[in-house]
Formats: structure tokens, sequence, C-alpha cells
């Protein structure tokens, strides 16, 4: 079990991600008014809290948000789950689609820090069931054959 620490969006792709109190998942789309939202594999993306702390305590001083995620989340080593995990929040459910990812450009936690973890620790989804999310809500893992 986990629990959503902190949502962020973002109106325009390229700018750091601000934290939200709540958010509406939609359904095959993403996050209500983030610019990432889409009819595609990365929807939603999580990263842990956990990889958050260890980078801050390299010396980072970075916000909620600052690697463009979308859900910080407790509890799970994201990267270390298989593609095909569901999780539930509330009503709504998301499946793990992609880990990781290639980073074309360096962001400027890089150029500030020589490294970035979200393209190694963060963690893409998509939107099975849409529905309202907010920090705190508790997170699960749901066995693949349930979700109906």
């Amino acid at each position: 079990m986990g629990k959503i620490l902190g949502i962020c969006i973002s109106e325009h792709k390229g700018t750091q991600k601000k934290e939200v109190p709540e958010a509406v998942l939609i359904e095959d789309w993403g996050i209500e008014g983030d610019a990432h939202a889409g009819k595609w594999h990365r929807q939603v993306s999580l990263l842990g809290s956990e990889q958050i702390e260890e980078f801050r305590a390299r010396g980072a001083e970075v916000d909620y948000g600052a690697f463009g995620e979308n859900l910080i989340v407790e509890g799970f080593h994201l990267r270390m789950l298989p593609i095909g995990t569901i999780f539930q929040v509330g009503d709504a459910v998301l499946e793990l689609t992609q880990i990781g990812k290639e980073c074309h450009s360096h962001c400027q936690i890089y150029k500030k820090m020589g490294d970035c973890i979200m393209p190694r620790e963060g963690v893409f989804t998509k939107v099975l069931k849409g529905g309202a999310i907010k920090k705190g809500d508790e997170i699960i893992i749901k066995p693949i054959d349930i979700v109906g």
C-alpha cells in the first residue's frame, strides 16, 4: 500500500509542474489541465518520494514537480514494478506502461546537479478509469485480473 504525497501539473510542456491539492484523472487522457495529457501511453507520470528524498540528500533543492512528475508516491520503488502493473487511487485506475525515459535534452536539474532521477526512476501510466484524486489518498496495486 502506498500514499499520494503530491499531485503536480503544468499548463505547458517543458515547464516545471506546480503542486495542486487535488486533480481529476480522465479515462484515456490523463490529468485534467496537464500539458502531457493526451491519447498516448504516458498520460500520468509517477515518481517515488523515497527517490526524491535520496536526491535531496545529495544536495539538490527540488520541489515536487521539478522532475516533471505528476504524482509523488510513497511506499513503492516504482521502477521495480513490471509493465502492466495496475494502480488504484479511489475510483481511478492506472496501468503502468513505461519505466524510465530517454532524456533528449538535459533539464535544469541535470545541468545544476549533473544528474536527474526522472529518466531512470520515473514511471508512466495510462488512465484506465477516471476519477478525482487528492493529496493523501491511498494508492494500491491491484491484481491485473480483478480490473474490469
